[in-house]
């Protein structure tokens, strides 16, 4: 880690002189193989989990695997499951949302499978497999993100019946207690800048540590315990793990508006070029209010490479929250891109 950080690529030395400043965390963690048994070694940068970041659609990751985990819970179900949420006609397919959320990090997939699991399960099952600290509190669409009301669900079942599950109130979060709650100097609401620090108190919390062990479970479910891994069958575990990988292009999206590294900012993320079919990227990104984050697990088969990497920056020169104006393009993706390749060169000697 000190060896690539102190690298003289300039996208690198450019964030590391300002860490502070784009308030930088990084795990790296090399996969250690020994006759049959996976461990891990992690290397750290600026670690901290009481330093609050926003982590963006990064809280897609379990809402979708949680999906599943109840879904397995309820007999005569799959994937492939059709179901209609209240209030709206429109029929959903577990599968399409699932494939959705990882492929082009659609905002309302999540949500639709949100409805089907609520806070009170996604929070109690993080809990439950030592995914600590970690909190959802919001939704990432609709009109009330906050409401703790989930509206009830019709699940269409495999053997021809119909499960309807009630609309359910859920509890409701109280505030963080964080470092680095309140940023910057202003924010847009209603299209008016308002001349205060923006308060992410109320907002959902999944720290860097718990997102990269979220990962960590669901690409080596054997290196945990039972009562610490997902409850997933091994069909619905290789399913997620395709949609991580899967490019856009072959989810059905035009390659010119999603190309190969829309939702693969490591590695990739300043080109537009294809990724060659010997490296796989199983992650999970996300990208609002400045913050860029991503967990992902790396491997190039041709070249026998593998490791683990989770970052997370904030860009936001002019201190503004909410305005749309980060420096995503010139500063985080070119950072996440360096960071990358030189992780892999590291990993490949």
């Amino acid at each position: 880690m000190e060896k690539v950080l102190a690298t003289d690529n300039d996208k690198i030395k450019e964030v590391i002189k300002n860490s502070k400043q784009y308030e930088l965390q990084i795990i790296y963690t090399q996969i250690v193989r020994d006759k049959g048994k996976i461990t891990f070694k992690d290397y750290t940068y600026n670690l901290d989990a009481s330093n609050y970041y926003y982590p963006a659609s990064t809280i897609k990751f379990p809402i979708a695997i949680l999906a599943l985990e109840k879904l397995n819970t309820i007999e005569n179900t799959s994937v492939n499951n059709i179901y209609t949420i209240e209030g709206n006609s429109e029929k959903l397919k577990f599968a399409d949302e699932i494939t959705k959320v990882f492929a082009v990090s659609d905002n309302v997939a999540s949500s639709n499978l949100f409805e089907f699991t609520g806070f009170d399960y996604i929070n109690q099952k993080m809990k439950e497999k030592g995914l600590e600290p970690f909190r959802i509190s919001h939704r990432l669409s609709g009109s009330e993100p906050s409401n703790p009301l989930v509206k009830s669900v019709t699940l269409y079942k495999d053997n021809g019946s119909i499960e309807v599950f009630p609309s359910k109130l859920n509890e409701k979060s109280a505030p963080l207690k964080l470092n680095n709650l309140i940023k910057g100097t202003g924010f847009i609401k209603d299209d008016q800048l308002v001349n205060e620090p923006f308060d992410f108190s109320k907002k959902n919390y999944f720290p860097l540590k718990t997102l990269h062990n979220t990962l960590k479970r669901i690409v080596f479910p054997e290196a945990f315990n039972e009562s610490e891994r997902f409850k997933i069958t091994d069909k619905e575990r290789e399913f997620i793990l395709f949609s991580m990988q899967n490019l856009p292009r072959n989810a059905g999206y035009n390659p010119k508006e999603y190309y190969d590294s829309y939702c693969k900012f490591f590695m990739f993320g300043d080109t537009k070029n294809q990724i060659p079919d010997h490296i796989k990227i199983y992650n999970k990104i996300g990208q609002a209010y400045g913050t860029m984050t991503e967990t992902a697990y790396i491997i190039d088969t041709e070249n026998k490479v593998e490791f683990m990497l989770s970052a997370t920056i904030l860009v936001n020169k002019d201190g503004i929250f909410n305005d749309g104006v980060y420096e995503y393009d010139s500063v985080s993706i070119p950072f996440f891109a360096a960071l990358g390749r030189e992780l892999y060169a590291k990993s490949k000697m």
